[in-house]
């Protein structure tokens, strides 16, 4: 989701998307960034006075002053199941356009009018689009967003006041973006398509493998090296999960739906995990055969899924969720044999790994005071801080089972570490494992990267594409 401009045009707002959940502003003309908020997004008032803004571990939307200080409750979310966001501010400040949304229905708007005095949110109707390119068209009436209609998208018009949309742009898109000319010749708009590879880097050799071409994502790679599944998106509001050999070789797609997201193999090498939202519908966590045998459907399944992992012995599940409008995960088990999902653990992070000898998962915080990699203990459910302050993605036990590995990225470069670790407890600092020779995002729509456990291949995503601004003149 993209942030918008200060008032003054001074500044551009950016949002970290890994550690501490903060808001920054870098000078529109280049020089030193400063940090705005913490929060994961943050909107400013048209005169500057306030930024409004939401954070990933409370259920509200705040106000601050321009300097961060004197916070205060807008709206609480709290029992309504949805999540909101700030999106725009009606003309004399005193109203917030918000956008509520269900777990899984993140391109299903709900708009809100919420006045900033009273705490009150009027309903103003629903439509589907992008919540990350809301502009106002007409301010307080009528608003600009893209949206998708039969996989094409374009720039639609959405009025307030009667709930009609109109169609803005037309033909094969996809159209994002509008930013209505402040001169009234009529509105900007982008229009390009991005693409993302996934390739797989050999260490040994230095050689690179592009193994997906089509927008893929979410890369997870088998426990023996030799395998990786991945998600595509070939259209709006279309996922395919494939596997395929670590060279691209044999690919074999496993399940198509609305929005995929990859889990993790077991130590069998055959079976895997993976995650599917339904609009309306909340998360689904299924397990499947390599060979899309034995598909399976887990029960009970939280309102969302950020992570699932395979116990050693491949009798349960543990799966990383959140229930109906809660604001910290909760690890759930799931026994492989059919027995419902039971909750293991409050208030950790993803689980992205599990100890051979059956007695640790591998956890990580993604921000917040908790950010760091922890373990929890699987005999007593308790969630243990091992490398606090760490900034990752995930983390992953080695081949040997003697230490764990992850990633942090810092100043345009790669660096992957090991831990020493044994029962429970880890030993000596983390060392260097490999300093990778290129950069590549550690999240990118869900995780952009994984490796092998001996530290043999890397697979990254390379983002790519164009895209091209277009006026379309006011008539």
């Amino acid at each position: 989701m993209s942030e918008p401009f200060p008032p003054d045009g001074k500044e551009v707002y950016y949002a970290r998307s890994l550690g501490q959940a903060e808001v920054w502003a870098v000078p529109t003309l280049g020089g030193a960034p400063r940090r705005v908020i913490s929060a994961w997004f943050a909107i400013p008032s048209p005169d500057g006075a306030f930024i409004y803004y939401v954070k990933p571990d409370s259920a509200g939307i705040f106000r601050a002053e321009k300097s961060g200080l004197n916070e205060e409750l807008v709206y609480n979310r709290e029992g309504t199941g949805l999540y909101f966001i700030p999106l725009l501010l009606f003309p004399g400040g005193n109203d917030l356009l918000a956008g509520g949304f269900l777990p899984g229905t993140e391109h299903k708007i709900r708009f809100y009018r919420i006045n900033v005095a009273s705490h009150e949110a009027g309903d103003l109707g629903e439509v589907s689009g992008n919540q990350g390119d809301i502009v106002w068209a007409e301010p307080g009436n009528t608003v600009l967003f893209s949206r998708a209609v039969n996989g094409l998208s374009n720039i639609w018009k959405y009025s307030l006041q009667d709930r009609s949309l109109t169609q803005i742009t037309f033909g094969t898109g996809p159209d994002h973006y509008p930013m209505p000319d402040p001169g009234g010749k009529g509105i900007y708009f982008v229009n390009g398509k991005s693409s993302v590879f996934l390739t797989a880097y050999h260490v040994q050799s230095k050689e690179s493998t592009d193994i997906a071409l089509d927008n893929a994502t979410q890369p997870a790679v088998s426990p023996d090296g030799r395998r990786v599944m991945y998600i595509t998106s070939p259209a709006p509001e279309r996922s395919e999960l494939w596997v395929s050999g670590i060279d691209g070789a044999n690919k074999l797609k496993i399940a198509t739906g609305e929005s995929l997201g990859t889990g993790s193999w077991a130590a069998d090498n055959l079976h895997l995990s993976f995650f599917g939202e339904a609009a309306g519908k909340g998360t689904k966590t299924y397990i499947v055969g390599a060979d899309v045998s034995g598909l399976r459907q887990l029960p009970g399944t939280p309102e969302i899924v950020g992570s699932s992992v395979w116990s050693a012995d491949q009798k349960s599940v543990y799966v990383t969720g959140w229930e109906k409008a809660a604001s910290t995960p909760t690890i759930w088990k799931w026994s492989v044999d059919g027995s419902n999902l039971e909750k293991f653990v409050d208030n950790c992070g993803y689980v992205w790994d599990a100890d051979r000898g059956g007695h640790y998962l591998l956890d990580v915080v993604l921000s917040g005071e908790k950010i760091g990699i922890s373990e929890v203990s699987i005999s007593d459910r308790k969630c243990i801080p091992l490398l606090p302050g760490v900034v990752t993605f995930a983390a992953t036990f080695a081949r040997d089972g003697k230490s764990f590995l992850y990633a942090v990225a810092s100043r345009g470069e790669v660096t992957i570490y090991r831990q020493s670790w044994n029962d429970g407890k880890t030993i000596g600092a983390p060392q260097v494992a490999l300093k990778v020779p290129f950069a590549f995002p550690l999240y990118y729509n869900g995780n952009g990267y994984d490796f092998s456990r001996d530290l043999s291949t890397i697979v990254y995503v390379r983002p790519g594409g164009h895209a091209d601004l277009y006026l379309l003149s006011q008539k």
